[in-house]
C-alpha cells in the first residue's frame, strides 16, 4: 500500500498487509513549498489509521529524519501502535512526539538493531544497517511465505564510511541469496551518475575552508545531518575554533547525540552566546540550524540585520554546508546576494563537491543486482526520479513488465498463481495539511482562498438594510486589504457604493428577498465592476446587516421618555435654585450637566426626582 512518499519528495510511509496484518513503514512529513500558503507542514492521510488502525502491528523507522519520523506525533494522538527503530531514530522520534504532544507513552516506543528479528503471526521483520547522513540508518525486511519484501528507507553506499554509517554489504548478500519478491527503493538522487564525493573527502574539505577563513565562520546545515555536524566540529577542533549552537533543533539533537554517543565533542569546543564578546573572530564558529534542513531565512535575518543575536559584518564566511534542493536554488542566490550587501562572503558545498546522502544511479543498479528482487517499486522521489530509476533496472536486466511506478493511495496485491502483482482497491493517499494547531481542517479551498488573496487581496463592502421596507438605511461602507491604495483610489470606491447600491434595489425590485440572494448579487455585481476597472479579481466579502425594527422603536420610545425627564429636571433645577446668582452665573457659563455643580444640588435633584 502507497500512503505518501511517491512522486514527492518527503513523507515518506508505506504499508505491507501480510494476511490481515499490516506492518507500516515510516511515517514523515514534509515541509510546504510556495504554493501552500501559511501551512506549517504535510503529513500522510490519517483516514488510513481510521480504516485500519486496528490491523496495524507496528511502524518500523528507518532513520531518524523528518521525512521519516515526523508524523509520527500526529499518530499518536489517536491510536496507540508499536515503534521499532534504531537507538538513536528512537530517541529522535520521542524528540518529535514530545514536541507536539504533552504526553507521550514510553511503553510505545521499542529500540532494535540490525541483529533484531521481530516474530509476528503471519510474518517476521528483520533489519541490515545502510549509510545515510544520520547514523544507525537501517533497511527493513519482511519475511513473507512468498518471500521477502525490503525497503531500504533514505540510502547510499560509501565504503569509508565510519563504523555507525555503514552499509552492512555481507548481510545484505545474504538477503539477496533468498527470494527477494519485491523491492521498495529509494529514487531521489537517480538521476545522478558520478558517484557522490566520499565523506572523508567531505571532512578534508571542510578543514581547508576552515584553516583558509580569516574572519568568522557562520555554517548552515540541517539540525538532523549528524554527518555533517560531526565534520563541522572536527574541522573546528582542528583549526583551534570554538563552536556556538544556534536554534533550538539543533541544540536537543546534538545533546541527544552526545549522550548516546553517535557524536563526539571535544571538551570545551562549544561556547554560549555571551562568549561571542570575548572569542576573536578568527577563532568563532556559528553553527545556524534551520527547520526546513536549509537555514535561509535565519542567514537573511543575521545579514539584513533583524537576526535577535548574529549579525554579519564584514570579513564574516558564509558556508553553506548541505546541499539546497531544487525549490529553493533561487531562494540561496538570494541569501548570497544579501550576505554579500552585508560585507560577507558565500562558499556553498554544493558547488565544489557532489555530494548527497541518497543513492546515486550507479549505487541503485548495484542494490537491484545484489538483492535481485523479482519486483521493483522505485519510492520517495518524483517522477521522473522513478522513471530514470526503472530505466537503470532495466539496463541491469529487470523486465519492464515487473517495474512499478507507483502513486499515492495504489495499492498492489500479490497473485501466487500468476506470479504477478495487479492494481487494487485504492487506500486513502490525500495530503494532511497542518495548519497552527489544526490537523486537516485547510483543504483545497482554503487554500485557493489564500492564493486569490495573496494575488489581488480583499475588497470588503457593508450596507445596512430594512427589507420591509425595501430601502437601504445607511450608506454601504466599502474598503480593501491588499488590492488598491484608497486614497489614490476615491473615484473607484465611491462608483463601487453606486453599484452596491443598485444591486440591491434590483433584488429589491425583481426578486423575493432571500439572504444568500443578495449577497451573491453584490458579490457578482462587484466582482464584475472591478475587474473591468482594474483587471484585478480580489476576493468580495459582503456584509449585510437588517435594521430591527422593534428594537429601533423600543429604543426611540425610550430616547423620547429621557428627553421628557431631562426637561423636567431642568426646569426644577432652575426654581430651585433661583436666588442663587453665584450658581445662576455658573449654570450659564456650564449649561452641560447640571448634576456636577456640586453635591447639594445633586441631593435635591434626587428629592425633586
Amino acid at each position: 500500500m502507497v500512503l505518501s512518499g511517491a512522486r514527492e519528495h518527503g513523507k515518506n510511509m508505506f504499508a505491507v498487509d501480510v494476511d490481515g496484518q499490516i506492518f507500516v513503514l515510516d511515517a514523515g512529513l514534509k515541509y510546504p513549498d510556495s504554493s501552500l500558503f501559511g501551512i506549517d507542514v504535510v503529513i500522510p492521510d490519517m483516514d488510513f489509521f481510521a480504516q485500519y488502525g486496528d490491523r496495524v502491528s507496528g511502524i518500523f523507522l528507518t532513520h531518524g529524519h523528518a521525512d521519516s519520523i515526523g508524523a509520527l506525533p500526529y499518530i499518536l494522538r489517536n491510536y496507540d501502535i508499536d515503534i521499532f527503530g534504531s537507538e538513536l531514530t528512537i530517541a529522535l522520534a520521542k524528540i518529535e512526539v514530545k514536541r507536539e504532544n504533552k504526553k507521550i507513552n514510553n511503553k510505545l516506543f521499542h529500540v532494535i538493531d540490525q541483529d533484531s528479528e521481530i516474530e509476528f503471526k503471519s510474518a517476521s521483520v528483520s533489519f541490515f544497517h545502510t549509510t545515510h547522513s544520520i547514523p544507525d540508518s537501517l533497511g527493513i525486511v519482511i519475511h513473507t511465505s512468498e518471500g521477502q519484501i525490503v525497503y531500504t528507507g533514505d540510502f547510499k553506499f560509501d565504503p569509508s564510511a565510519t563504523q555507525n554509517y555503514r552499509t552492512d554489504m555481507d548481510l545484505l548478500a545474504k538477503i539477496g541469496l533468498n527470494k527477494v519478491l519485491a523491492l521498495l527503493s529509494d529514487s531521489s538522487n537517480s538521476e545522478a551518475w558520478f558517484p557522490s564525493a566520499s565523506e572523508q573527502d567531505i571532512e578534508k574539505y571542510v578543514t581547508d575552508v576552515f584553516r583558509n577563513a580569516k574572519g568568522r565562520i557562520i555554517v548552515a546545515a540541517k539540525a538532523s545531518n549528524l554527518n555533517r555536524v560531526q565534520e563541522v566540529l572536527n574541522a573546528a577542533h582542528k583549526t583551534g575554533r570554538r563552536v556556538l549552537l544556534t536554534g533550538r533543533d539543533v541544540a536537543k539533537i546534538v545533546r541527544t547525540s552526545m549522550k548516546l554517543g553517535y557524536l563526539d565533542v571535544p571538551d570545551g569546543l562549544l561556547m554560549r552566546v555571551k562568549d561571542l564578546k570575548t572569542t576573536p573572530d578568527e577563532k568563532t564558529v556559528i553553527l545556524e540550524t534551520g527547520r526546513m534542513g536549509e537555514p535561509l531565512n535565519s542567514l537573511q535575518k543575521m545579514a539584513t540585520k533583524r537576526h535577535s543575536m548574529i549579525r554579519i559584518h564584514k570579513g564574516d564566511l558564509v558556508f553553506i554546508a548541505t546541499t539546497p534542493s531544487n525549490s529553493v536554488e533561487t531562494m540561496v542566490a538570494e541569501t548570497s546576494d544579501m550576505v554579500y550587501r552585508a560585507g560577507g562572503t558565500v562558499i556553498q558545498l554544493g558547488r565544489n563537491k557532489h555530494t548527497s546522502g541518497h543513492a546515486t544511479g550507479r549505487d541503485l543498479q548495484l542494490l537491484i543486482d545484489t538483492l535481485k528482487p523479482k519486483f521493483l517499486f522505485p519510492v520517495i522521489g518524483e517522477y521522473r526520479l522513478m522513471e530514470i530509476h526503472k530505466n537503470l533496472a532495466i539496463k541491469v536486466g529487470m523486465k519492464k513488465d515487473d517495474i512499478y511506478l507507483v502513486q499515492n493511495g495504489e495499492s498492489y496485491v500479490y497473485e501466487k498463481n500468476k506470479d504477478h502483482f495487479y492494481l487494487s482497491d485504492p487506500v486513502p493517499g490525500e495530503d494532511t495539511m497542518i495548519d497552527g494547531s489544526g490537523v486537516g481542517d485547510v483543504g483545497n479551498i482554503v487554500l485557493r482562498d489564500r492564493e486569490i488573496l495573496s494575488d489581488d487581496g480583499i475588497f470588503i463592502a457593508v450596507v445596512t438594510i430594512d427589507r420591509k421596507k425595501k430601502k437601504i438605511i445607511a450608506q454601504p461602507q466599502v474598503t480593501s486589504r491588499g488590492f488598491v491604495y484608497i486614497k489614490a483610489n476615491h473615484k473607484l470606491m465611491h462608483d463601487s457604493i453606486e453599484v452596491i447600491k443598485k444591486a440591491i434595489d434590483n433584488n429589491f425590485e425583481h426578486k423575493k428577498f432571500d439572504w444568500t440572494e443578495l449577497k451573491q448579487d453584490i458579490r457578482n455585481d462587484l466582482e464584475k465592476f472591478l475587474y473591468k476597472q482594474t483587471n484585478r479579481r480580489p476576493v468580495v466579502l459582503p456584509v449585510v446587516m437588517e435594521v430591527n425594527q422593534n428594537r429601533h422603536r423600543a429604543m426611540q420610545k425610550k430616547n423620547n421618555a429621557k428627553d421628557e425627564q431631562a426637561k423636567i429636571n431642568k426646569k426644577s433645577h432652575k426654581t430651585h435654585n433661583s436666588g442663587s446668582n453665584k450658581y445662576n452665573n455658573r449654570q450659564h457659563k456650564h449649561p452641560i450637566d447640571v448634576n456636577k455643580s456640586g453635591k447639594k444640588v445633586v441631593e435635591k435633584d434626587k428629592e425633586n426626582k
